[in-house]
């Protein structure tokens, strides 16, 4: 799993609509909604005061393995230049008179922020240390996520804050990156960045307290390798992954070479010590784990975004010594209790399970204790005497445990709702777990399995809404790709409801990095729902759902088959008479993004209105830029002369025909992104402007205070969500009905 790449899981939109949002949402200039006209017909021009801006052609000519390649916007690129600021500012005027003036946004701005605001508190990345329960919490209306901790998972009273960016930060823009308790709970550290930047600085906070200790340290976390922290087993110091400071390397080369340094408390940071990375690639994005008894820590070192791993391990002795390299195919590491080292290795395509007692023998050494099987291995949890194993079944999730003790079984498998996902695991004390699930139709909430009583129990940290799905379905269907692949997509639609050529659909995707698209709860979807809209999620190769050959059937020169599975997709609910090509509207972000470049410049009469969030759309230039580079290894090289050919077969911006009759299309992008740089969508916009014939708009919604979705403000996601919702209404000619939720409700 890329720890570097965005996983479409934070961008604003996308996680109120179609994906988790695991952090928080970020703020722009945006005039506020009620800005907006009042009500209209959905269908009426909002006339927006002038036209597209016009954009200079300075061609650039660039030749690559004999084949010259024309860039007429490369002067774009410069975000400090001037003119392209000129620019910017002229597309930001453009496509806010646009937005502001579409007929339903107030209507939608209401509906939005009462399903947005109305939201119970949710729960992430929940950690049980010491007997304490730790966790991430979000709670509307306040801007960002912040820090809690419980007595237990039970404990519905007592509930503590720890860490409250909203407190730090009362303009909403500082946001937590990740934290990390001690093994005993006393102490915790946790990442705060600002602006979306993703740089983050980290606090060490005493848990009975909640007081700072002082230590602060800089440049641990990134939005190029992330960052990471794993506490020494006697709590005095921890190790951090760094980045280079300023002076230690070029300035170019300060968002790479992560190195692993050892900070003991109450040190200033210029003491830290060296204690691993500096033979690591330049790309490399570093994990920190230690175990139960403190003797021994595991860094699990990737390779860029690609899914090449290799792990060390820094023995009681404190030596480090090599576990696995890249070519051992092995993708993740657990410490058992009793010091086991049990680690999912892609030899067998959708994974196996190893274990490594002393974790210090060779990997030719390792014992099978969990073959292949059907279902693809994602994530794996230990308690005393089980192991705990979450498995991707095709997109839904499947929880299998096995016994550690005695011989092999056949394993129990925890009973989960149908075509719903496990998002989270984590070890409780004794032989307990608490994981996260949820479906398209149901809210996520944490359950504790205990093996003792064999069943789940829902416990406090679950979730509500006012966004009821009760009259709603879930159908699994199978497209057929270009090559003859079976795609499984599934549909979200009302309960009961035959397909209707009249209905507006929402196609979305992602296809990249081997992440799975596995069911999600978004309130969005209920307010599509209501609307009577068709709502579907398709499982395209480059995704991890069928393990590491579904994977690489989609990446490097085998992206193309991405976008023709997508297309497949489309063209499914066409021809299934779910809707028309004319109510179809797809949406995506950052790679999601490239995947919604590629297909409406592919396929422009299939698709009536394009949302595009944070995306990549010049891959000829990706990878100069710092988070690009850690793509190469999932994109590819124009260095070679093979993934050239394919980068630049389906580059959206290099594809981009003028005369060509091109849907509306929203790119969606900010200042402060460190992963996509935003002049893939200045560029885009620019070429896509000049190039249609079709009359519709292509606007650039540009956010000065924002990043790639991570840290974004509610207020900003509301603002947002507004937007790309009111424009795909107007585009598709979708009537708004006010009195929709009202009149669902009733009719139930």
């Amino acid at each position: 799993m890329p720890w570097s790449s965005l996983h479409a899981w934070s961008l604003p939109f996308l996680a109120a609509t179609l994906t988790v949002a695991c952090r928080g949402p970020q703020q722009d200039n945006a005039k506020p909604a009620s800005s907006g006209a009042a009500s209209g017909s959905a269908s009426a021009s909002p006339g927006p005061a002038a036209s597209a801006p016009s954009t200079d052609r300075r061609p650039v000519v660039t030749e690559y393995h004999g084949v010259k390649v024309t860039d007429d916007y490369a002067w774009l690129q410069k975000a400090d230049d001037a003119e392209a600021q000129a620019w910017s500012k002229a597309e930001k005027t453009y496509a806010r008179a646009y937005l502001d003036a579409l007929p339903d946004r107030a209507a939608i701005f209401a509906r939005v922020k009462e399903l947005l605001h109305s939201q119970s508190s949710s729960y992430f990345d929940v950690l049980s240390r010491g007997g304490l329960v730790f966790a991430v919490k979000r709670q509307p209306p306040k801007q960002q996520p912040f820090l809690v901790v419980r007595q237990s998972d039970a404990d519905t009273a007592a509930e503590r804050v720890l860490v409250d960016p909203n407190e730090i930060d009362p303009s909403g823009k500082t946001a937590i990156d990740f934290y990390v308790p001690s093994r005993g709970g006393e102490l915790v550290a946790v990442s705060l960045s600002k602006g979306g930047s993703e740089s983050g600085t980290v606090h060490v906070y005493d848990v009975a307290t909640g007081k700072e200790k002082g230590d602060e340290i800089p440049r641990v976390n990134g939005g190029t390798a992330g960052g990471s922290l794993t506490w020494m087993g006697d709590q005095s110091g921890f190790f951090y992954t760094r980045y280079p400071a300023e002076g230690e390397r070029p300035a170019a080369d300060l968002p790479f070479y992560q190195q692993v340094y050892l900070h003991k408390l109450g040190k200033a940071p210029a003491a830290d010590v060296y204690a691993l990375g500096k033979d690591f690639p330049r790309i490399a994005e570093t994990k920190l784990d230690t175990s139960y008894d403190g003797r021994y820590t595991l860094a699990a070192v990737a390779n860029g975004d690609g899914g090449e791993f290799s792990f060390f391990l820094r023995g009681p002795k404190g030596d480090w010594s090599k576990v696995a390299g890249f070519a051992d195919k092995v993708v993740a590491g657990e410490f058992g209790r009793d010091d086991s080292l049990f680690l999912v290795s892609r030899t067998a395509p959708r994974g196996q399970v190893l274990r490594l007692s002393p974790p210090t023998a060779p990997l030719a050494k390792a014992e099978v204790v969990v073959p292949e099987s059907d279902a693809v291995i994602e994530q794996i949890a230990l308690t005393p005497s089980r192991l705990f194993v979450v498995d991707l079944v095709g997109g839904p999730s499947q929880i299998r445990v096995f016994s550690l003790l005695g011989p092999k079984a056949e394993p129990e498998t925890v009973p989960i709702p149908p075509v719903s996902s496990v998002t989270d695991i984590a070890p409780l004390t004794g032989d307990a777990v608490l994981y996260r699930n949820e479906s398209y139709l149901e809210p996520a909430a944490w359950y504790r399995y205990d093996v003792k009583a064999g069943q789940s129990k829902k416990t406090v940290l679950a979730e509500t809404s006012i966004a009821d799905m009760s009259n709603a379905e879930v159908v699994r269907e199978t497209c057929t790709s270009k090559d003859g692949t079976k795609v499984p997509l599934s549909v979200v639609r009302r309960k009961g409801k035959a397909y209707d050529r009249s209905s507006f659909a929402l196609l979305t995707g992602y296809g990249g990095y081997s992440i799975s698209r596995k069911p999600r709860f978004r309130a969005m979807t209920v307010l599509w729902l209501e609307q009577g809209g068709v709502f579907a999620d398709a499982n395209l190769r480059g995704g991890g759902e069928f393990g590491e050959a579904w994977h690489r059937a989609g990446n490097l020169e085998n992206k193309q088959n991405v976008f023709d599975d997508f297309y497949a997709c489309a063209k499914h609910l066409v021809d299934e008479g779910a809707t028309v090509p004319e109510r179809l509207a797809i949406a995506g972000g950052s790679n999601g993004g490239l995947l919604m470049g590629a297909e409406l410049v592919q396929h422009p009469e299939m698709y009536r209105a394009v949302i595009s969030f944070v995306g990549i759309y010049d891959m000829l230039h990706v990878e100069d830029t710092p988070n690009g580079a850690f793509n190469v290894t999932e994109f590819g090289s124009v260095k070679d002369p093979d993934q050239f050919r394919a980068l630049h077969a389906y580059s959206p911006f290099h594809n981009v025909k003028d005369g060509t009759r091109y849907p509306s299309v929203l790119f969606v992008t900010g200042a402060n992104d460190p992963r996509v740089d935003p002049y893939n969508s200045r560029k885009m916009t620019a070429r896509l402007q000049r190039a249609t014939t079709s009359g519709y708009p292509v606007l650039l919604r540009a956010s000065a205070d924002t990043g790639h979705g991570i840290g974004t403000p509610l207020d900003e996601e509301i603002e947002e969500t507004t937007d790309a919702f009111a424009f795909v209404w107007h585009e598709l000619g979708m009537p708004f009905h006010r009195g929709a939720a009202a009149t669902d409700r009733e009719k139930r």
